[in-house]
């Protein structure tokens, strides 16, 4: 496992004394996972940034100052180790935990389904962040100004042909984030869903198709697909907002997506 130091700035009280906002954020290895952990030292806050990848959770560090920890959100033992740290770092008290982990394998319709690829997708999308949930919900509890916020997607919400698995996935995650805002309703915990459409980022298509042409062909002819940042952009609104305001389900898409399925292509774009 790596650690990081994290910058003086982002470790400091404010100039009125208030010691910074804290957070955990999963999946930080790449994409939206690592621009969010990124967004928010630069807003302030303090990141334990994790990932499976300890590799590039190491660069991270070093380009944004967070704090970074090797974690597999499949595994009892690995968050056992992500609670240890966290309580290390911030006290026993922890603000946000992000849930970013996650990822779509394969585009089999259902009638070929892959069920290993369905199992392992269930197993990050939901019950990693279940997972997760259950181990740092005392510390949210603790600082008296929690925010559990998921990062799920638009096809948790529309199904569209070859995304059953994935569909089903991310179906799971949004209800687990509905009932959780229901059974922790009047504690001092947020729960917020941002449902990203289509974002462009380094590895998502190609994990889920195996083959770079494949990937680049997702977003062919489509002017202005969302970035990593974008969607770092929302979810740093979201957690910097009053705490009495919830934002519980943003759906946010590039302008050239309708639907899930229903995306504007232009030659030449």
């Amino acid at each position: 496992m790596t650690d990081s130091s994290a910058s003086p700035s982002a470790v400091a009280p404010s100039a009125e004394g208030v010691a910074p906002l804290t957070a955990v954020v999963t999946g930080a290895s790449s994409g939206i996972g690592r621009a969010t952990a990124a967004r928010l030292v630069a807003d302030g806050w303090r990141v334990l940034a994790v990932a499976r990848r300890e590799d590039r959770l190491a660069g991270l560090a070093a380009e944004s100052g967070c704090e970074v920890l090797g974690v597999d959100v499949t595994s009892d033992e690995s968050v056992e180790r992500l609670v240890a740290r966290a309580e290390e770092l911030f006290e026993g008290s922890l603000n946000a935990v992000v849930h970013v982990a996650g990822g779509a394998l394969g585009v089999e319709p259902a009638a070929r389904a892959d069920l290993d690829k369905w199992q392992r997708m269930y197993d990050i999308n939901v019950l990693g962040a279940v997972r997760v949930t259950r181990a740092l919900l005392p510390a949210l509890r603790e600082s008296g100004r929690g925010d559990l916020l998921f990062v799920t997607s638009v096809a948790g919400q529309e199904a569209y042909p070859g995304g059953s698995g994935y569909n089903a996935a991310k179906a799971g995650e949004h209800m687990l984030a509905a009932a959780l805002r229901l059974e922790l309703n009047g504690e001092r915990i947020r729960v917020i869903e941002i449902a990203p459409g289509m974002v462009r980022t380094e590895e998502f298509s190609l994990v889920r198709l195996g083959d770079q042409a494949a990937a680049d062909a997702v977003y062919d002819g489509v002017e202005n697909p969302l970035t990593a940042e974008d969607c770092a952009d929302v979810i740093s609104y979201a957690l910097n907002a009053p705490h009495h305001l919830n934002l519980d389900l943003v759906t946010v898409r590039p302008l050239a997506q309708a639907a899930a399925h229903r995306v504007a292509r232009h030659q030449g774009v």
